[in-house]
């Protein structure tokens, strides 16, 4: 049975979660993965109000679209960065409050628990985020990084994520971090280390995302094969290395979209990622979730990439033989 295609919401947020709805079903996909942004699934809202949940499952219902997980990636990203100014703009201000960075940081942190009431008080059993990172800043070790400054990162991430992730397990629901430049985790060992830290509780797996991977030159497949059994979501997104003497992979403080750019995100199947080999991976470890399209592209029409995203992904998406199948040659053995 072919994997259900969704489309994540985060890129949608300037639409009301009505128009988002139809918009999707009009594109084509299964199902529809919410922001907890903009109205598309608000945290508060939906452990104030009794009836929030089902009617929004009323809504995806309409359109005959499934809802299989959340994402809090925004004020996931609060819970470890030094805070600053940048933030004001991700996270409700309820969570900003007067913005002093201790009370941010606290304050995201609750909600991230609040989302895990949510998700399951909507039915959902997967929260997608980000951690944020108090050692990003140190990616280049220069002036010298002491080791110990590194494994304060990690600590801290063990002390504010296990409470997190006390009330995920209460209410059980996993929290699957989308590894990805800025966060704890955005490689393979660093996704290591953080699993580590955390002495690899269930609740703590990784919204699998080949994008971030493919321009640092980490192959996405060797990804899946390390965490076959912490690959708890999956999205869909392409991305393309443009270096040509000029340019630098790290982007040369250049935004989105400008040509100038060492690497950039695509439209699924626009740029380098070798989705057929993902497919290939994930049918390895029997992931059966959804395949979330989150759709970035600077230089497509939205509307056109996610319905063009959507046919990609049906067809690249390939089931595994049956259980105790034979290899295709098998017939010829005696």
């Amino acid at each position: 049975m072919a994997r259900p295609v969704t489309l994540f919401t985060g890129q949608w947020a300037d639409l009301a979660i009505e128009d988002m709805a139809r918009k999707t079903a009009e594109f084509g996909y299964d199902g529809i993965e919410l922001a907890c942004w903009g109205d598309h699934f608000e945290v508060d809202k939906a452990l104030a109000e009794d009836d929030y949940c089902s009617r929004k499952r009323d809504l995806l219902e309409s359109h005959d679209l499934q809802c299989q997980a959340i994402s809090a990636h925004l004020v996931g990203q609060a819970v470890l960065d030094p805070i600053d100014q940048r933030h004001q703009s991700i996270i409700p201000d309820y969570v900003w409050g007067d913005g002093d960075p201790a009370g941010v940081n606290q304050r995201a942190a609750e909600e991230l628990k609040n989302t895990a009431r949510a998700a399951q008080k909507f039915g959902v059993d997967v929260v997608n985020g980000f951690t944020g990172s108090s050692i990003w800043h140190l990616n280049y070790s220069f002036p010298p990084v002491p080791d110990e400054m590194i494994d304060a990162g990690f600590d801290l991430l063990a002390e504010r994520f296990n409470p997190i992730l006390d009330v995920f397990g209460e209410c059980g629901v996993k929290f699957a971090l989308e590894v990805h430049p800025t966060e704890i985790a955005f490689d393979i060992y660093s996704a290591e280390r953080a699993l580590d830290a955390l002495d690899n509780r269930e609740e703590f797996g990784f919204n699998f995302d080949p994008s971030h991977l493919h321009w640092q030159g980490v192959d996405p497949v060797d990804f899946i094969r390390a965490f076959p059994n912490r690959i708890y979501h999956v999205h869909v997104k392409d991305a393309i290395v443009t270096l040509n003497g000029k340019t630098g992979i790290l982007a040369s403080h250049l935004n989105f979209g400008d040509a100038r750019r060492g690497w950039d995100f695509r439209s699924p199947g626009r740029g380098g990622v070798n989705f057929e080999e993902i497919v290939r991976a994930l049918n390895e470890i029997d992931y059966q979730g959804p395949l979330s399209i989150e759709w970035e592209d600077s230089g497509m029409d939205r509307d056109f990439g996610a319905r063009e995203a959507c046919e990609f992904t049906r067809k690249v998406d390939f089931p595994s033989p049956p259980k105790g199948a034979g290899a295709f040659d098998s017939a010829f053995e005696n």
